[in-house]
């Protein structure tokens, strides 16, 4: 490859069955006004919406199809982590930087561009810098913008740039021990505990759409307390979870004056409602989560 070409940020994304959802958040990307050179890699759990045949269309993405749901010659196809299926794309990139966002995310024009810069300034100087997180909000449910802390009141990246070679040194997420929550806190850890730094970009913005999946599972619940009980397991006598007086989120208030969300599809009024009943369950069961433990 021509070292002019090289590429800087593999931007990584996880995706199934939001196929509008997933065209937009493509154009955020394109839209971004990235100056460092990049690449687009989608891995689809199998989706059956018709974004599979939209993704081949994309000429400038990657796409990785590892179908996680139904049944294959009579058998139930194995259901893999959420860590499983991001290291695909992970190992995939060929990047500095990995950028992780949703498929149900759009990027706040120059999200990237001022990471990257931000990232590249802080190496410079000499800092160990394994992530950096980029404010987001759960869009219409908050107004204010946030980066989240974990155990022991380290910052962790829910959206946002890692250096590449950070997440190789920490052998990747963790694939077995969690199946979808808190393995980004965990990766986060990892590099802490590695000796690295985890830090924010203030000028860095995600929209993320709130409840674009709006299928309430039964089993929310008990996954995420095992997941949970699993974290808190691995990192007791290292990292602990904060005191009440300390903080959970840092947040920013930020207008977006290209008001990027106007891009976020239009649900009907049926699929709001829905929406809201899905907000309120889920603080309902992040409430039952602290009180069991």
């Amino acid at each position: 490859m021509n070292p002019s070409n090289k590429i800087i940020v593999s931007i990584v994304l996880g995706s199934y069955n939001r196929r509008a959802f997933l065209k937009q958040t493509l154009d955020s990307i394109r839209n971004n006004g990235i100056e460092a050179s990049y690449e687009i890699i989608v891995i689809d759990g199998g989706s059956t919406d018709g974004s599979l045949k939209y993704l081949l269309r994309q000429k400038d993405v990657i796409t990785i199809v590892q179908h996680n749901r139904g049944n294959f010659r009579g058998k139930p196809i194995e259901r893999r982590s959420w860590g499983y299926f991001m290291n695909l794309g992970f190992k995939s990139a060929q990047g500095k930087y990995i950028l992780m966002i949703s498929d149900d995310s759009l990027l706040v024009p120059n999200a990237v561009q001022n990471g990257v810069q931000r990232f590249e300034d802080l190496l410079k100087q000499g800092k160990k810098i394994a992530a950096m997180a980029f404010y987001w909000r759960d869009w219409p449910d908050y107004k204010e913008y946030r980066v989240g802390f974990t155990l022991g009141g380290k910052m962790f990246v829910n959206h946002g740039l890692y250096l590449r070679q950070a997440i190789i040194d920490v052998n990747y997420i963790d694939e077995e021990r969690y199946a979808f929550y808190h393995a980004d806190g965990d990766l986060c850890l990892k590099f802490w505990h590695k000796g690295y730094e985890v830090t924010d970009s203030p000028n860095s913005y995600v929209e993320h759409f709130a409840h674009a999946n709006i299928k309430i599972r039964k089993n929310n619940l008990n996954t995420q307390k095992k997941d949970w009980q699993n974290y808190l397991k691995k990192w007791k006598g290292i990292y602990e979870p904060s005191n009440s007086s300390a903080k959970d989120w840092e947040f920013i208030k930020y207008k977006d004056t290209t008001n990027t969300i106007r891009f976020f599809p239009k649900l009907p009024v049926w699929k709001r409602r829905l929406r809201t009943l899905a907000v309120r369950i889920k603080k309902y069961l992040e409430k039952k989560i602290k009180q069991t433990g």
